[in-house]
């Protein structure tokens, strides 16, 4: 018994499945994971902290990312349906909840690539391959548009052929950051480290609300490759597989480069846009180069060679981010067109290819308003594109998770029998524990310090002062109540085809 089985779909959505091709196995299923979880694009942002950030890395990795392994290991492969999350959340609290939560789902992500990632790749290409220049503003939106238009076009080819970006995205992760692991300890026997004291990693309240929101945006995923689920070859067995590998190997993965930056750069030198590149073009002068008096690095011959193929890495690294969540959320969309929670005409499976069409082109061109708009709005400053892209997308990322996380205990008891592969243990307590986590981070992002001294000078964001806290308030509660209505209007949109679902009983 699935999902799909608790309630009536429509004939027009058993038209739609039919159009699915199973090409997901277990190990493309685990590479899709790494590819989704880890992301080097947040790295500095979460080495800026210090060493205290290492500390709250891994105590968020023990209460919040294995439970959430745990609850997505169960609903996984309990109910694989297409379109995962959206299912659990619709089946569990209602279509208009399921709309609602699931437009969120998606919009964080043309949102990421068209701003966050797509600007990442660029600071990448101008570090290594122009001297540190910037781009003119035709070459960056050329560099930029070709890069969001490739991760659309992944997305649109069917899944034996576009899932190889997630699967190169993942070995790139690999040796990129298996490379830079191995080259700090060189530099720091060659050179010694910047160093800190056991007291660094003492946790602080201020820190852990500066932190936890994008620590937990890192470490939230495990569900998405379930939004394919009918195009898995073994999903109630695969699902768990590469949920729990990937989720030790991404803890790694996360924990070595931050300590990494740490021990190469003083925290006063870490930036969230350039913290991982310029720590990687520090290091990287042991083969070849130099560090300056001011610490500026210059990187010369076998240097030079390796830096250029590390900056690639990382492009490869953050487009295999962008194309499979892309991939991912554009499914539960379609999947909620035609099931009755957006417009049916979104709800289209394309017979050629096996994948949303109509959604990827909608991705494409909703990445592409983002990244001029925000290149615009910024007169072209990087660094403050990077940071605004980036907390919009964290917010309307957790407030998505507010529909999934609780869905695990509700399915319990609304949904008894549906045969369970994998139970994760103490099904109330996971999904309170995570809920929970997830509204203290979403109040902490709307407005910082609250509960101890909103906007205070331990919490204000950069460049912000307390006197603008009304003001920065409303620049993340507008969107996220914008978005939230807009997912109203896509469940309004979706009537017809609930209607045609009530004839059909």
């Amino acid at each position: 018994m699935t999902v799909g089985q608790i309630v009536s779909e429509p004939a027009t959505a058993q038209t739609e499945r039919q159009k699915l091709r199973k090409h997901f196995g277990r190990f493309d299923i685990l590479f899709f994971l790494l590819c989704t979880i880890v992301g080097v694009d947040t790295i500095g942002t979460v080495a800026s902290s210090g060493a205290e950030a290492f500390t709250w890395l891994i105590v968020l990795a023990v209460v919040f990312f294995v439970p959430s392994a745990l609850l997505t290991a169960e609903l996984g492969a309990a109910f694989p349906d297409e379109g995962g999350p959206y299912i659990w959340t619709s089946r569990a609290f209602g279509r208009l909840a399921g709309a609602v939560n699931n437009f969120l789902y998606w919009i964080t992500n043309p949102v990421w690539l068209g701003g966050t990632l797509s600007v990442s790749a660029v600071t990448a290409f101008t570090t290594f391959f122009n001297d540190g220049k910037d781009l003119s503003t035709p070459a960056f939106y050329v560099f930029t548009l070709v890069f969001v238009w490739v991760g659309v076009l992944a997305a649109i080819l069917s899944f034996d052929v576009g899932k190889w970006i997630p699967t190169i995205g993942a070995w790139s992760r690999f040796v990129l950051l298996g490379l830079f692991t191995v080259t700090v300890v060189i530099y720091g026997i060659k050179h010694g480290l910047h160093g800190f004291g056991l007291g660094d990693f003492s946790p602080t309240y201020a820190g852990f609300v500066g932190l936890v929101p994008v620590l937990m945006f890192n470490y939230v995923g495990f569900e998405l490759p379930n939004t394919a689920g009918e195009e898995m070859t073994d999903a109630q067995k695969d699902v768990p597989f590469a949920i729990f590998r990937s989720a030790g190997l991404a803890v790694a993965l996360y924990a070595l480069p931050i300590l990494g930056i740490l021990l190469v750069l003083p925290v006063k030198a870490i930036t969230g846009l350039g913290g991982f590149i310029d720590a990687i073009r520090q290091v990287f002068t042991v083969y070849g180069g130099h560090v300056a008096s001011d610490g500026t690095a210059t990187l010369s011959g076998a240097g030079s060679l390796l830096g250029d193929l590390a900056a690639i890495m990382f492009i490869l690294t953050v487009l295999s981010s962008g194309v499979t969540w892309v991939m991912g959320s554009d499914r539960a969309l379609a999947v909620s067109g035609y099931d009755g929670a957006a417009p049916r005409f979104l709800g289209v499976i394309s017979s050629r290819f096996g994948t949303p069409v109509r959604v990827n082109i909608l991705s494409g061109l909703v990445s592409t308003l983002v990244l001029v708009l925000a290149h615009e709005l910024t007169n072209g400053s990087a660094a403050k594109l990077f940071g605004a892209v980036l907390g919009l997308a964290v917010s309307t990322t957790l407030v998505s998770y507010l529909g999934i996380f609780p869905a695990l205990a509700v399915l319990r008891r609304k949904a008894p029998d549906v045969p369970r592969p994998y139970k994760a243990p103490a099904p109330l307590a996971i999904s309170i524990v995570l809920t929970v986590l997830i509204l203290f981070a979403t109040l902490q992002l709307v407005a910082p310090g609250a509960g101890d001294h909103w906007f205070g000078s331990d919490y204000a964001p950069d460049g912000w002062s307390h006197a603008e806290r009304g003001k920065y308030l409303l620049t993340e509660a507008v969107p996220l109540v914008g978005f939230m209505l807009l997912g109203v209007l896509f469940w309004a949109l979706g009537r017809p085809t609930r209607a045609s679902l009530a004839a059909e009983k």
